[in-house]
């Protein structure tokens, strides 16, 4: 029977240590899985199915004999070393933005396009965490119904910014608690932008850096790859992306307008009731709807607080929410790689 070597590159970090729970519970046959870090995280000891393994410095002969590379150590370590793995004959699965846009590069979220795997030519990009839960929430409802239009606003959690977000967040908020009138914001908005404030009791409307016609970049990403995982660039998508002060699961409202006429609310919840990946939540008299809270460590995309919209036929609103961590980035990553398995599109270098 066929198993990889499996490598996880950035695996000190929070999505890698998510990656590394995934695969510990994966269909995925394993015949080992190596740890790849910087310099710095060189001899960490990590945990992996009852053993301790040293982390490895990542170079590029890390890759000799992988067969699949997950990627989540940023875009820059992603540009520098994917090329060397494939050119190993390793596919590579990368977690950042610094493929996904590229032509001849398959996104994919599996429960919507697994299909476009079979067009791999040794890089697949992982999505964006907001854009994927909102993917899997969609697509039964855009196969059923026809979608024309999505206008979405995200509620991001500070994990999505990494774990200097996460302390600093904690920080912040004991640091009003206590009274003090300096609260020190040195990471959000975005770490690389002009000026930082304090997400502690409160919401910023700025996710990475402002682009064109006022969006931000992270706006864009759910914009564009919304319209090539669905293969419509005709599909209108708008989007506000804001973080809020919630540590893992990142919550948006969702407002779509689909193609046939005379569509009941009903009609909507049996579409997802049937989607894999999807659990509804969605009981108004008892108070039962998706929260972050009860999301985390969750691999599925919850939705609820679907109504009909009250001055469009074709309009409805959604609330989806989802552990960014998993679904939005480590264990949509392990899933591509249990879809090429299954697939058969991986060629072992054993």
């Amino acid at each position: 029977m066929v198993s990889y070597n499996v490598a996880i590159v950035g695996a000190t970090g929070a999505v890698g240590e998510k990656i590394k729970e995934m695969l510990e519970t994966t269909s995925l046959p394993l015949n080992k899985v190596v740890f790849l870090a910087s310099k710095r995280s060189v001899g960490k000891k990590i945990r992996f199915k009852g053993d301790f393994f040293e982390v490895e410095e990542l170079q590029a002969d890390s890759f000799e004999a992988i067969d699949i590379a997950i990627f989540s150590a940023g875009g820059e370590i992603s540009k520098q070393y994917a090329k060397e793995a494939i050119k190993r004959g390793c596919v590579v699965i990368d977690n950042t933005s610094a493929f996904r846009m590229s032509e001849g590069v398959p996104l994919v979220v599996p429960e919507v396009n697994s299909e476009a795997l079979k067009q791999h030519q040794g890089l697949i990009a992982n999505p964006n965490c907001s854009t994927i839960q909102m993917m899997v929430a969609l697509e039964p409802i855009h196969q059923m119904f026809g979608l024309e239009r999505i206008i979405v606003s995200t509620y991001q959690a500070v994990s999505g910014a990494g774990m200097s977000a996460i302390n600093e967040l904690k920080q912040q908020a004991q640091d009003i608690l206590d009274g003090k009138e300096e609260i020190e914001a040195t990471i959000l908005p975005c770490s690389g932008d002009k000026k930082h404030y304090p997400l502690a009791f409160n919401a910023l409307a700025q996710i990475d850096v402002f682009s064109d016609e006022g969006y931000t970049n992270e706006e864009w990403k759910m914009i564009n790859e919304s319209k090539k995982i669905m293969s419509d660039q005709a599909l209108k998508v708008s989007a506000t992306c804001v973080r809020v002060p919630v540590m893992s699961g990142h919550s948006e409202s969702v407002y779509i307008e689909i193609e046939k006429d005379d569509v009941s609310v009903n009609d909507i919840k049996e579409s997802l009731e049937k989607a894999p990946g999807v659990v509804l939540e969605d009981n108004p008299a008892e108070q039962i709807y998706p929260q972050p809270l009860t999301a985390v460590d969750k691999t599925d995309v919850f939705v609820g607080r679907i109504r009909k919209d009250l001055d469009s036929n074709k309009g409805f609103h959604l609330w989806v929410v989802s552990d960014n961590l998993l679904k939005g980035a480590a264990f949509n990553s392990v899933q591509i790689a249990e879809k090429l398995h299954e697939m058969n599109l991986v060629k072992v270098n054993q």
